[in-house]
């Protein structure tokens, strides 16, 4: 079975929602979401990064966001900003479950903090967490904590997820629309980019809006990475890149993320995960032609979002690898795409 690298998934949320639970949600699963330990060994996840991401709060009267992102058009109304003394114990919880995972598997899973470690993990068998930072509202403007998670083991951050954060702007979920929504990075997000650049934390793309992306890109010393985005092109979704972005990527020796997610595979931008394979092919052909092949790979949003009904979950990997296979995808080129391009860029970015 291909092993695979997955550039996003969001379990932490899950144990974070039900920690009395976890044990039956990480260790034996109990049948709901995408992820648990026995489905993932099941369908050759062999590592990923393990989102750290803080839930806005339920509004009084929301629409059914699911209903609304099913029938296009829709725009979802982002939430407020979210105070730091709020996001950052949450933030601590999420990590502290990571760690009870590396734990509780008893060598079946690892935090790893360099490219070196997941090798090592792959070589025993065991599947290689990496800590991302979905949205910075744990970190301070003055920039202390940052040096607390990367103690921790924190390696991938995105400065915002969609809502406003004291970095800079994300976009709204919009279909059609571009990422050309509001401003940039503050004077606070281009200072994170720069502490970034020096501990060797990778500053994920994903979520943030066009003029945030040129800041990265005007700033930042390492690869350009998205870890879970798909073509603009094929589904106009503010969440999606354009062709002019992907150049960047391709010219920094980046690496995009192919989201699962429906709504940013689908050319209709509709949820449902009724689609068959077409839309998820025509978005890897895309983005291999304008970043060339050593560029792309996965990034699931796996316990995140709506995924294709082929897939469904973790366990539906070897269904993708199959289709590409079929697609006319050579054997070289889908290990890069699941696990070899990942393993380059995060060299590339972290030295080790």
């Amino acid at each position: 079975m291909q092993p695979v690298f997955d550039g996003h998934n969001d379990i932490l949320l899950r144990l974070q929602m039900a920690p009395k639970k976890r044990e039956a949600i990480w260790l034996t699963g109990e049948g709901r979401g995408h992820l648990d330990l026995p489905r993932m060994k099941a369908g050759g996840f062999a590592g990923g990064m393990f989102a750290i991401y803080i839930p806005s709060p339920p509004a009084p009267g929301a629409p059914d966001y699911d209903a609304l992102m099913d029938n296009p058009p829709y725009e979802v109304e982002l939430p407020a900003m979210i105070p730091l003394e709020v996001a950052q114990p949450i933030a601590l919880s999420m990590a502290g479950h990571l760690m009870w995972m590396e734990r509780a598997s008893q060598g079946a899973f690892r935090l790893c903090r360099s490219v070196a470690e997941i090798e090592a993990a792959r070589a025993a068998g065991a599947i290689a967490g990496v800590m991302h930072l979905e949205g910075a509202e744990p970190i301070d403007a003055g920039l202390d904590a940052l040096h607390a998670f990367h103690a921790m083991g924190l390696r991938s951050l995105g400065p915002v997820w969609s809502r406003p954060t004291i970095f800079g702007h994300g976009v709204p979920f919009r279909f059609p629309g571009t990422p050309d929504t509001g401003a940039g990075l503050t004077e606070a997000g281009k200072r994170l980019v720069r502490e970034c650049n020096a501990l060797k934390i990778v500053v994920d793309l994903s979520h943030l809006n066009e003029a945030g992306f040129n800041d990265v890109a005007a700033i930042s010393d390492a690869p350009l990475v998205a870890t879970h985005s798909n073509a603009h092109a094929i589904t106009p979704s503010t969440r999606n890149l354009t062709d002019r972005q992907l150049a960047m990527i391709r010219d920094s020796g980046g690496m995009v993320g192919v989201n699962f997610a429906t709504v940013f595979l689908r050319p209709d931008g509709r949820r449902s995960a009724a689609m068959g394979w077409e839309a998820v092919l025509r978005h890897f052909d895309h983005l291999i032609t304008h970043l060339g092949e050593d560029h792309v790979g996965f990034g699931s949003d796996f316990d995140g979002a709506e995924i294709p009904e082929g897939i469904a979950d973790v366990r539906g990997l070897p269904n993708l690898i199959a289709a590409l296979r079929a697609h006319g995808y050579d054997a070289a080129l889908i290990e890069k795409l699941a696990w070899g391009n990942w393993k380059k860029v995060l060299r590339r970015s972290w030295g080790a």
